[in-house]
């Protein structure tokens, strides 16, 4: 944890060009936001958590098109009932119309995006991140496992103490065993956050480096991953 990475400048200049944080004030906001998974994109939880209900539901595996088409269902019917007038105490209040180009739009990219989570997910089962019929329930790994690294930067900056950066490391861990069954499903979950938002279906770098990291930290006898209990 005592970490310096290339130094307090070197630190400094990556917080600032990467995430805009330029003081302790903007480090504590932002790892809180972390810790909240509170930035990790509305719109991938949204469409992971319709093929999680699903897959509730009907217990079992579900289609590419399924998937699509429910989630286009939700949307739109989202949009109708906020085109309604809603009745409050102070009386009815106006409704919250969206264009049929908007919510045309929002139906379009929702659709490309589970295409792409799919296409993922895919790939993560034929390099072994996945198991054969697994998915992703949840993207809010991103968060917490960027949220260690804040944490570490921030330390290496100087914006927070030892015990800061400790202190939060330890709070996103409990928050990733809460939400995720194993090491192997927190780390599916990171890199598919990882490429939705840096790789663009290349499977370039930043795909192939952290599958590199899963690889290891799956099969080095001294990983944590092997050597520290999940429970």
């Amino acid at each position: 944890m005592a970490y310096h990475g290339g130094g307090v400048r070197n630190e400094r200049r990556r917080l600032e060009e990467w995430w805009g944080i330029t003081a302790r004030e903007g480090w504590l906001s932002t790892l809180e936001r972390l810790l909240n998974a509170d930035m990790v994109s509305d719109v991938w939880e949204f469409v992971l958590q319709v093929r999680h209900s699903l897959a509730r539901d009907y217990a079992g595996p579900v289609s590419l098109e399924h998937w699509r088409d429910t989630a286009e269902g939700v949307i739109r019917a989202r949009a109708e009932a906020a085109a309604q007038p809603r009745l409050t105490p102070d009386g009815v209040i106006a409704s919250r119309t969206s264009s049929p180009a908007a919510v045309e739009s929002r139906v379009a990219g929702v659709r490309r995006l589970i295409g792409r989570i799919a296409r993922y997910e895919a790939r993560f089962r034929a390099d072994g991140l996945l198991p054969e019929g697994g998915y992703v329930r949840t993207a809010e790994a991103w968060d917490y496992g960027r949220a260690a690294g804040m944490a570490r930067w921030g330390l290496g900056a100087r914006y927070g103490t030892l015990e800061e950066a400790e202190a939060a490391v330890i709070r996103a861990g409990r928050l990733v065993h809460a939400n995720y069954r194993s090491w192997a499903d927190f780390s599916a979950a990171y890199v598919l956050g990882r490429c939705l938002h840096f790789d663009e279906e290349e499977f370039g770098e930043w795909y192939e480096t952290a599958v590199t990291g899963h690889r290891t930290l799956m099969s080095d006898p001294a990983s944590p991953w092997l050597t520290i209990a999940w429970h």
